[in-house]
């Protein structure tokens, strides 16, 4: 028999809102993060749009020292990671350290370290480089500094997957809790906003804007989009056994129902358009969770504003769920955040826990043109009032990797 696993505290910063209630106000009053870039010159860029924390200042959540050596993946999350400590009301200490873990999904992470490092080192030679830069040109450091920084002796994991990052590491998480390995876990995801990672999305003509003649634009499911905005943040959640929170009185925001994973390798550029391994991982996400289609009250959806994806993922809810899937409000919190790339998944739970515990559904924003091939309830500009009771949360990318997560509101 399972042991029922609950979600006790939340940390978040995105680029349209820090903390949880911050976050979850943007969401219901539809306000989007993506702002002109200013973490580096963009106007070599034909784009220079993006979902940006330009306000993130680390000594408000991590005091002013040892700030000097760590880059801004590692300072976000160590930021979120004190967030999400404070929001649960668990204290670490010597006795209970080793229950205590922290399940991290990142993929881009580590690149502008170690742009930065072998800048120096191919300019100057190996001695002139600063070797208290080195930890952070490797991906798990901002894993390990959350440990370091909070005093957490459990264990300390990585999961480097791409879109599916986060919600993998959460995965992850939820199976050492199952497996008695650990009692509470800090989990989530973060991706830093640098230039190189923007020029990558942009060199692949990924991004909205990018292509010649096209417009900037971020608009997931409506028949103008074409291309994603690229966004950055960090969240991490306190996952815990229930019997564990309830010894301690913990205050519950959500239970995790179950996951559902399937890698379906097609090409490393392109989303699979029969949308094999999504559709498989929506089904085992829904038998994981003991729940039936018709029981979900609402779908946070992947959509990034590609044609292709919003496409598949559309086509694949309607083939799941069948004539059920004109009823689930269908939404796109990336809509206002952008494409966070392996945090997205991570902010997506963290907006459905906003949905069951203040009542509404987040809107897909600047929602204009209806797609026929995109022809759900995608809660179009404005958020609606609603009791959610079961979310299902999807996330997918065109490396092949699918992983869908069942969250349910807590019930004694």
């Amino acid at each position: 028999m399972k042991k029922r696993v609950v979600i006790t505290g939340l940390g978040i910063l995105a680029s349209n809102g820090k903390g949880k209630e911050e976050f979850w106000q943007s969401l219901e009053g539809g306000k989007v993060g993506y702002k002109p870039v200013t973490l580096f010159d963009a106007s070599q860029f034909s784009v220079n749009q993006a979902g940006e924390i330009s306000d993130f200042d680390p000594k408000v959540y991590m005091g002013t020292k040892g700030l000097r050596n760590l880059d801004r993946s590692t300072m976000l999350l160590v930021s979120a990671g004190k967030l999400a400590i404070d929001d649960s009301a668990f204290k670490i200490t010597e006795e209970n350290t080793d229950d205590v873990g922290v399940s991290v999904g990142t993929t881009l992470g580590s690149i502008k370290s170690i742009a930065d490092f072998d800048e120096v080192t191919l300019r100057e030679g190996p001695r002139y480089t600063n070797p208290a830069l080195f930890p952070n040109t490797v991906i798990n450091s901002p894993a390990s500094q959350v440990s370091i920084w909070h005093h957490i002796k459990g264990f300390n994991t990585t999961i480097s997957t791409g879109f599916t990052a986060s919600l993998d590491a959460m995965s992850y998480a939820y199976d050492f809790l199952q497996y008695e390995r650990a009692k509470i876990i800090y989990t989530g995801g973060v991706e830093e906003m640098c230039m190189q990672t923007f020029f990558g999305f942009h060199a692949l003509k990924f991004m909205s804007g990018s292509k010649e003649g096209q417009a900037f634009i971020n608009c997931p499911f409506d028949k103008r989009r074409n291309g994603i905005t690229f966004g950055e943040g960090a969240c991490l959640m306190a996952m815990e056994d229930y019997e564990h929170a309830q010894k301690r009185n913990a205050a519950i925001l959500g239970e995790v129902l179950g996951f559902g994973t399937c890698f379906d390798p097609f090409r490393i550029d392109r989303y699979n358009p029969r949308a094999v391994g999504l559709k498989e991982s929506i089904r085992l996400a829904l038998e994981d969770a003991d729940v039936a289609a018709e029981d979900i009250d609402y779908i946070c959806a992947n959509a990034n504003s590609t044609v292709s994806a919003d496409k598949i993922e559309t086509s694949a809810i309607k083939e799941i769920f069948g004539k059920h899937a004109y009823k689930i409000p269908v939404s796109a919190v990336k809509s206002m955040t952008g494409e966070c790339f392996s945090v997205s998944a991570a902010f997506a739970v963290a907006a459905s826990l906003g949905a069951i515990n203040k009542n509404f559904i987040p809107p897909t924003v600047n929602y204009k043109e209806k797609d026929p091939d995109c022809d759900l309830d995608y809660v179009p500009n404005k958020a609606r009032k609603a009791v959610v009771n079961k979310i299902l949360i999807i996330a997918f990318g065109p490396n092949g990797s699918n992983t869908c997560m069942v969250l349910g509101r807590f019930k004694k």
